[in-house]
Parts: structure tokens; C-alpha cells; sequence
């Protein structure tokens, strides 16, 4: 048996969300299933949305959150709504992770809901020790939170690089 791993994509620069596709799209070709949640994805508009979309149904991409403006931009009531509609995700996760739903599950964005208090890091560990053996799972994020390494088998850190363009 194939045990999977674990692995986070993080850090300041952009491409965390590319990369987790690249090595969905990976999966795909090796005849595995995929599905995607996307967490915190606000205002980047719905145009790379409809465009990840176009993998269905081979990736299948979720997203529960009914705003399209960032999370922290939000009024209090309708961050406390978006809280539902992200717990709804949490709980589709689980479910995914807990029954083996898929070889590969992507979270993308999922070390926000750290960043931005809306669960604990021992929720997200809870998670991901209920996972199926054989899944792999990828979390995405920003910033990663030392607490998790414990639970995950690989850390991808990618950073911004200034270029002068100037030469």
C-alpha cells in the first residue's frame, strides 16, 4: 500500500496555488482523482475560477464562501456568515479525508483560516490525522504555523525574488 503524504506550500511570494494545481493535474495524469477546496480566495475575480473550472470533472474544485471580497475587508456580520459557509467546507474536508473520497485532496489556502483565527491548529492536526492512508493531501497558505510540522511530511516554501529590470 502507497502511503500518502502531507505536504504544505507556503510563503510570501505567489504561485502557491499554481503549484498545488501542477501537481493535481500530476495526479490526473497518473489516473488518480482529485478534488480542490479553496479557502480565502476573495476578490482575485472569477475568471481563474471559471478556468480551473474547465478541469472538471476530472479536478473537481469546491468553494463555499459566498463573498468575493477578501475576508478580512468584510463587516462583522458578514465575516460571521463567510464563517459558516468556510465551516461547511471544513466539514465537506473532513468528510473527503475521512472516507478516502479522493487519491488527492488539495486545501488551498487553508493555513488562513490559522492566520485569520477562524480554527486552531489542533482542528487543522485533527484533520489531517483522520486522513486515509493512501491520500495525499496539500495545504496551501502564507504563512505556516511551526505547531503543524509535526503532521506534515514535506514543506515547500515559496518566496518572492526581486529582479532589476533596470539591467
Amino acid at each position: 500500500m502507497n502511503k500518502g503524504a502531507i505536504q504544505v506550500i507556503c510563503g510570501e511570494g505567489k504561485g502557491k496555488t499554481a503549484a498545488a494545481m501542477g501537481m493535481g493535474i500530476g495526479a490526473l495524469t497518473k489516473n488518480k482523482t482529485v478534488i480542490m477546496i479553496q479557502f480565502l480566495k476573495g476578490c482575485p475575480g472569477r475568471d481563474s475560477f471559471d478556468i480551473m473550472k474547465r478541469l472538471e470533472p476530472e479536478m473537481k474544485i469546491f468553494r463555499f464562501e459566498k463573498s468575493d471580497c477578501f475576508f478580512e475587508s468584510l463587516s462583522k456580520e458578514q465575516q460571521e456568515e463567510e464563517r459558516m459557509n468556510i465551516r461547511n467546507g471544513l466539514n465537506f474536508a473532513r468528510k473527503v479525508v475521512s472516507t478516502g473520497e479522493c487519491d488527492m485532496l488539495i486545501l488551498d489556502e487553508i493555513l488562513g483560516l490559522l492566520d485569520q483565527k477562524i480554527i486552531e491548529a489542533e482542528e487543522l492536526a485533527k484533520l489531517l490525522q483522520s486522513k486515509v492512508d493512501e491520500m495525499e493531501v496539500i495545504l496551501t497558505g502564507k504563512v505556516f504555523q511551526k505547531e503543524m510540522e509535526p503532521y506534515v511530511d514535506s514543506i515547500l516554501e515559496i518566496n518572492h525574488v526581486k529582479v532589476d529590470n533596470t539591467k
